[in-house]
């Protein structure tokens, strides 16, 4: 009896034994991000915390891979669809506009509409509506938003104050500044891209291109044209260079961190760094994006990044909708807000002690948020094919107008050619 009851204790501790090594071993997912600096620290951070936290209860191991920025994520992302590798593409991915067309197209995109089809229980109704949208194709939605921002104006308010000034609110005002340039000293610094012309032609009550800046239908055309607002606009940024207050050259933001800067619009995101890196030197004013005249309207579209899936199968995409979900949570937003600048785009986010006590003492961090909140629906963010060509071939359009002494119509001409050709060309080879 006693042989028999110890054989029993040996076979039980086999197959305990045995039950341990069959155990099921965590789902791993891969997440490109495009977060550097103190972004990606927190990333990073978030990543740690939730394969302890959530991630452990779930059986779900995230591996963050840094990619680069975002043009060099989408690029590798473009090039696996091509080859059609889809078994090398992440679970999830952190996404710019640049890469919207491409992954909204993918064989193996895992949309949120899917995710929630999948999961109908999910609630998300405390996401931002504004960010939503931002990341909508053809009435899709796409992703969610992570690092959400809009463009505002950073300018040296010791330095206006000092001279009289108060903080610009129009290019106009900008112009009004041009006795402040000196050999050391660049009031504003800027050349128009499809973001902030999409900004300011959407302050004039007018889209660059056709399909509700391609985001409802694919853009085929300049939408600014035949109403005349990229003329007006054109006429305005013309005056300002001859006003000697603006270089048509890209801001800096070491620039304006010397003080050899006055004005600069940038990214909503760069609050936290600009601070950190004036430490102090000089205040830090921040304001709504420049208007073009004191009859537009205000505001501008949102911009920044969103998480998008790839299907990989049933246990990875549940495990990638997971992680999605802790990092667009409310908790999360209000920590990445703080440590960044971006823009919480969770509701409850922006109740949560952390953004309120952020706030409170600095309250440079709430324009972003209030301009986003209040910059209508009607302003979208442009959505095209050729996405890079388009960027540079804007850029390359308005500094000719400047260093040549082209005139408005001449200009109106060249981008209707140059841009409006290369929507054809791209609408021709991808019907």
């Amino acid at each position: 009896m006693k042989k028999l009851t110890a054989l029993f204790l040996i076979l039980s501790l086999l197959l305990s034994l045995s039950g341990c090594a069959l155990a099921e071993e965590p789902v791993k997912i891969v997440f490109w991000h495009s977060a550097s600096e103190a972004a990606g620290a927190l990333v990073d951070k978030y990543v740690k915390d939730f394969n302890e936290t959530v991630g452990k209860e779930k059986g779900v191991q995230v591996e963050a891979v840094f990619q680069g920025a975002y043009a060099d994520s989408v690029k590798k992302m473009n090039g696996i669809l091509t080859t059609q590798k889809f078994d090398t593409l992440p679970d999830v991915m952190q996404l710019d506009a640049t890469g919207k067309v491409s992954f909204s197209s993918a064989e193996t995109a895992y949309t949120v509409d899917q995710a929630l089809i999948d999961h109908p229980e999910a609630d998300l109704s405390s996401m931002l509506a504004p960010a939503m949208a931002n990341w909508q194709l053809k009435g899709v939605q796409l992703g969610l938003p992570f690092a959400t921002s809009t463009t505002v104006t950073y300018y040296n308010k010791t330095a206006l104050n000092a001279a009289g000034f108060s903080a610009p609110k129009t290019l106009t005002d900008v112009g009004n500044l041009a006795a402040l340039n000196e050999d050391s000293v660049t009031v504003y610094a800027a050349i128009p891209n499809t973001p902030t012309l999409a900004n300011w032609l959407g302050q004039l009550g007018s889209d660059l291109v056709n399909g509700r800046n391609g985001t409802e239908g694919s853009a085929t055309e300049l939408a600014c044209i035949e109403n005349g607002a990229l003329a007006e606009f054109l006429t305005v940024w013309k005056a300002l260079y001859a006003s000697g207050a603006l270089a048509n050259k890209n801001g800096s933001g070491d620039e304006f961190v010397a003080g050899r800067q006055l004005i600069m619009t940038d990214s909503s995101s760069k609050v936290a760094n600009m601070m950190n890196k004036i430490d102090g030197r000089f205040e830090l004013g921040v304001a709504p994006y420049l208007k073009v005249s004191d009859s537009s309207a205000s505001g501008a579209t949102v911009s920044g990044s969103c998480l998008v899936m790839f299907d990989h199968g049933d246990a990875r995409k549940e495990a990638a909708w997971a992680f999605v979900q802790y990092l667009t949570g409310a908790e999360v937003q209000a920590d990445f807000a703080a440590g960044t600048g971006y823009l919480p785009a969770n509701k409850e986010a922006q109740e949560s002690e952390t953004w309120q006590a952020l706030i409170a003492e600095y309250p440079v961090y709430q324009v972003g948020l209030d301009q986003l909140l209040e910059t209508p629906d009607t302003m979208r963010s442009v959505t095209v094919g050729p996405s890079a060509d388009f960027y540079y071939g804007i850029i390359n359009d308005i500094s000719d107008m400047l260093e040549n002494d082209l005139s408005v119509e001449e200009t109106v001409a060249l981008m209707a050619d140059d841009l409006g050709g290369m929507l054809a060309q791209y609408a021709k080879a991808n019907p």
